[in-house]
């Protein structure tokens, strides 16, 4: 029986209804991600399955008895105490005799996971650290139903991988946002997107997700594309006068009815960011050179005898875990803080632009417009002048969104926002300090398709693993010793081939005893396929390929002007095999998933 889910639910703000004929359902052992373009609604969903919102019509299904732990985006105001006790789901458990002291444990464990000081006060805390004391909170529940929004924000990456493990082998059912697709790809058992309204179920991993969500959407397009087509007709033929009146029928006029009704009800899918960078004249050849560099803050060690070259179009990503220095290197490359040794030489003409993660540059008061503007009405883009309106609806803010203050933004607003501030001054160096929080994937892609083609300098601080694989070309990791930095070529995956390995655990470096030699491990039992397995593997990729031109065919032949005269069984039955080609290819590709990681 299903634990948690929505019933034909429809909920508006005021706008296009947010969610409207809403229905899914999760079972137990699921591990859902809701995915969505910013502000489509995805934490309003969370917040109707936790009963914090209520839904203007259908049901929220809730399995008698279950209990519902949450982390939302936002920090409640009323919560008092010290890290311990606001992390502590319900202080009462503690005094169980049987209860108490596991929950303690488990308490335990996750504030040290997560770095957290128990005994300091709740409300000296930033943001981020609050939120961290929330996520502590929501594991620790150990509820049947866990919500988690944007779970992996603040957390640097061994964090993530240790909670990965956690949410991995968590008992109920879980549904999570995030804008981090490693943690997706390895997490997900199956990903629910919100789109326009409606929710949609897509089985398998982010990487078929998006597969498979493409084709939809380009045979969404081949399908408002012949209904636009055949409207357009119709209103041709109505407007014919006299003549039309003589020949038309009732039951013609009542179908263009039909059609204006539902053209008008379509949601056209929302538009892309479109980024582009302003760059400044090229920098010298040499942006920045270190020479046996340390740092000392308040007497302890942060960086010790760093040395590194930087040159002109290098993308440089930054490594280490909170707290060890990454924005103090930053600070000192880019000569606005002075080594305590060693020296650091700057190259020239050195413009630079900078992304703060903390986002310290907004104004809470002001509005969108003004934030970016600075009050001004007009802006130049690429050598051209144009209003600050219409340059905000290239980072999609409408006129009227333009218009509002910055405190009523979501956290994927205020990031656009923040490059829609940064992208407008002309720089030749960027400096990037976690800009991928909070961003859909949509936006994502494009941010890594522009700082790939940049042709300044890049320096980048990240946790998304899978952004700093595709777009720095070097990185420089926080490890070793205390201060202690190390320069690899590539990405995030090229750092976890070439790191060293960590070093033996004491009884693997223990010489053995003579007189119990170890055991011989026992022997493994033999991994693979079976013969119809791997046959099936083997015809997999046939099979694909046949359905995908099958469905082109099918494509090319409902684009073709003069296919509405057919017979409308003949389109019913083209769009009904149109539908089950997408269901087998999904299964096709799910299958072939599967195969391959027996074969591994």
């Amino acid at each position: 029986m299903a634990l948690i889910g929505t019933r034909s639910v429809k909920i508006s703000f005021g706008g296009p209804p947010i969610l409207e004929d809403a229905g899914f359902f999760m079972d137990k052992g699921e591990r859902v991600c809701l995915v969505g373009r910013n502000g489509s609604g995805k934490s309003t969903l969370l917040r109707l399955l936790s009963g914090l919102h209520h839904p203007d019509e259908g049901e929220v299904v809730r399995s008698k008895g279950i209990t519902i732990a949450s982390l939302d985006q936002e920090v409640p105001g009323q919560l008092v105490g010290t890290i311990r006790e606001v992390a502590t789901p319900d202080p009462s458990r503690l005094h169980d005799d049987l209860e108490g002291p596991r929950l303690a444990a488990t308490l335990d464990e996750l504030l040290d996971l997560l770095g957290l000081p128990g005994e300091r006060i709740f409300a000296e805390l930033s943001g981020g650290l609050k939120r961290r004391v929330l996520l502590a909170r929501a594991l620790a529940a150990q509820a049947d139903v866990l919500l988690l929004d944007e779970p992996t924000n603040h957390l640097d990456m061994s964090t993530i991988e240790q909670l990965e493990g956690i949410l991995k082998s968590y008992r109920g059912a879980l549904l999570f946002i995030t804008h981090d697709r490693m943690f997706v790809d390895r997490l997900a058992t199956r990903i629910l997107e919100l789109d326009r309204g409606r929710l949609t179920d897509w089985p398998g991993n982010f990487r078929i997700y998006q597969q498979r969500k493409e084709a939809a959407l380009e045979s969404e397009a081949v399908t408002n594309a012949l209904f636009d087509k055949r409207l357009a007709q119709e209103e041709v033929w109505i407007r014919q006068g006299i003549k039309a009146r003589r020949t038309r029928n009732e039951g013609r006029v009542r179908s263009l009815e039909k059609m204006r009704l539902e053209r008008r009800a379509r949601r056209e899918l929302e538009g892309r960011v479109r980024l582009r960078a302003e760059l400044a004249e090229r920098s010298g050849k040499l942006v920045a050179v270190a020479e046996e560099v340390s740092y000392h803050y308040e007497g302890a060690l942060c960086i010790q005898r760093f040395s590194t070259v930087i040159q002109r179009g290098d993308k440089v990503g930054i490594i280490g875990p909170n707290g060890c220095g990454k924005t103090t290197l930053l600070n000192l490359l880019l000569g606005k803080l002075a080594p305590t040794a060693g020296v650091i030489h700057l190259g020239t003409n050195l413009e630079v632009a900078y992304f703060d993660q903390l986002r310290a540059g907004l104004d809470e008061d002001k509005t969108v417009a003004e934030t970016v503007a600075n009050g001004r009405d007009m802006v130049t883009v690429g050598g051209q002048t144009r209003h600050i309106i219409s340059y905000l609806q290239d980072f999609l803010f409408p006129p009227a969104r333009s218009r509002s203050p910055v405190r009523i933004l979501s956290g994927g607003e205020r990031n656009r926002l923040l490059l829609a501030k940064l992208f407008l001054n002309p720089a030749n160096i960027l400096v990037m300090d976690e800009p991928t929080n909070d961003l859909d994937s949509d936006t994502l892609e494009l941010l890594e398709e522009l700082l790939a083609q940049y042709a300044g300098t890049l320096l980048l601080v990240s946790h998304d693993r899978a952004f700093l694989n595709n777009v720095v070309t070097s990185c420089l990791v926080f490890e070793g010793e205390r201060g202690e930095i190390r320069e690899y070529a590539g990405g995030y995956d090229d750092w976890l081939a070439q790191r060293p390995p960590p070093p033996a655990p004491v009884s693997e470096l223990r010489p053995a005893s003579k007189k119990a030699p170890p055991k011989p491990p026992p022997p493994k039992k033999p991994a693979g396929l079976s013969f119809r397995e791997r046959r099936e593997l083997e015809q997999l990729p046939a099979r694909i390929e046949t359905l995908e031109s099958e469905q082109r065919q099918l494509h090319e032949t409902m684009a073709a002007p003069t296919y509405y005269r057919h017979p409308p069984e003949r389109l019913a039955a083209d769009q009904a095999r149109l539908t089950a080609i997408e269901q087998e290819l999904a299964e096709a590709y799910q299958r072939w998933e599967h195969l391959e990681k027996l074969e591994s």
